[in-house]
């Protein structure tokens, strides 16, 4: 059972779980929007960036009312934007992979559960687990910003699969051998679907790296294409992971109820990665022409802060937040996969280019400068957003 204080912290009862995005009062042009992002650069090669954005012109909910919604999208607008089922997932693992500790994650993952009346997930029920890059419990150094991104992608996995099992793997630094380490780590475990919301530098080692941490057939990787508009970042360029794009995501009155443009701008700046890697080979799954190597992204879901998530994060942080980023896209869509069930004894991420026909197509906008598209959505397959966002979970099984 939850805690008297867990409960507390995260808002005593809910009156509605449609967020202020929803209704449009909170949503705002990404020009108008200012943002934070959690983790630094790199400062060195070979080490990585967490991919996640706080919104930083809203101010944090330390707490809510009886009648209050936390700001910014939550589970049931997320299950209605991409036809998700409520039910489904029972048992799967979703693996989160992310460097340095949040001592906080597991109560933070109450709260925010409690909120939105999601199943509890705990450690006393089976439901979450926690553990290092080697499978124990040494637990490296805990950093604010990486909090940051843990409690986004465990409520990312909640969203979309309420009934997942969520495996928390906690790398001792951001340097791509040991964040490697803990995706090993996390398939041996046990976990089909592990999400990666970090990304650095395109290197030639990298095919290196693919071998030893990213081709585990019958496991769904998932990766954040990155949050510095058009351009690669490795491991999104890996040829056996699904690089998640990101979106932009409004309520409308159309069929769907919502509409999806590319989160960036013409112009570059923030936005959801794309292009054409230097480095690594192109899978046999992906056509386009316009890239002779692999080209970024495969799929895509909701990343703009401007149409962003409600997250709980209370290390260094102060409760409610909204937050945005590929890092809440990558998390999502492992959620998706588990919804879609085991996957076969190969790459997953060719899954969606089998059923292009069993995605939204996401055909406006741009996230920087270039002559095609890889970085300017249109018909089909573009950069930015790959083959589109998830409509239901049919596009992503066998």
């Amino acid at each position: 059972m939850l805690s008297a204080a867990a409960l507390i912290t995260g808002g005593l009862a809910v009156a509605s779980q449609s967020s202020a995005f929803a209704n449009t009062t909170t949503a705002a042009p990404a020009a108008t929007v200012h943002t934070h992002r959690l983790c630094s650069q790199p400062s060195k090669p070979g080490y990585m960036a967490c991919q996640a954005e706080v919104r930083t012109d809203l101010k944090a909910q330390k707490s809510l009312g009886r009648q209050d919604t936390p700001k910014g999208f939550g589970p049931a607008d997320l299950q209605a934007a991409y036809n998700l089922p409520k039910d489904g997932g029972k048992g799967a693992t979703v693996a989160i992979v992310d460097a340095n500790d949040d001592p906080n994650a597991e109560k933070d993952l109450a709260a925010y559960r409690s909120q939105y009346n999601l199943p509890e997930c705990s450690t006393s029920n089976g439901c979450f687990k926690k553990v290092d890059q080697d499978g124990g419990t040494n637990y490296p150094t805990p950093d604010a910003g990486w909090a940051g991104e843990i409690s986004l992608d465990v409520d990312m996995v909640s969203a979309a699969c309420p009934q997942c099992h969520i495996l928390l793997v906690e790398a001792k630094s951001a340097n791509m051998d040991d964040l490697g380490a803990a995706v090993n780590q996390a398939v041996k475990q046990g976990a089909k679907y592990v999400s990666n919301s970090y990304g650095g530098s395109e290197e030639a080692a990298d095919t290196a790296s693919d071998d030893q941490y990213f081709k585990h057939p019958g496991v769904a990787i998932t990766v954040s294409s990155g949050d510095s508009g058009y351009g690669v970042e490795y491991p999104a360029a890996s040829q056996y992971v699904t690089a998640v794009g990101g979106t932009s995501l409004k309520k409308d009155n159309s069929t769907r109820g919502w509409s999806e443009s590319v989160w960036g701008t013409s112009a570059g700046g923030n936005g959801a990665g794309s292009g054409c890697s230097q480095f690594d080979a192109k899978p046999s799954w992906q056509k386009d022409s316009g890239c002779a190597k692999r080209a970024v992204a495969d799929v895509a879901a909701v990343a703009d802060p401007a149409t962003g998530l409600a997250v709980y994060d209370t290390y260094q942080a102060s409760g409610w937040n909204v937050y945005g980023g590929t890092s809440a896209s990558s998390p999502f869509i492992a959620g998706v996969y588990a919804l879609a069930g085991t996957p076969g004894n190969d790459v997953p991420a060719a899954y969606p280019y089998a059923h292009p026909d069993k995605l939204n197509d996401v055909t406006d906008g741009a996230n920087g400068s270039c002559s095609d598209y890889l970085c300017k959505a249109g018909t089909g397959y573009d950069g930015p957003t790959g083959l589109g966002t998830p409509n239901g979970v049919a596009a992503f099984t066998k």
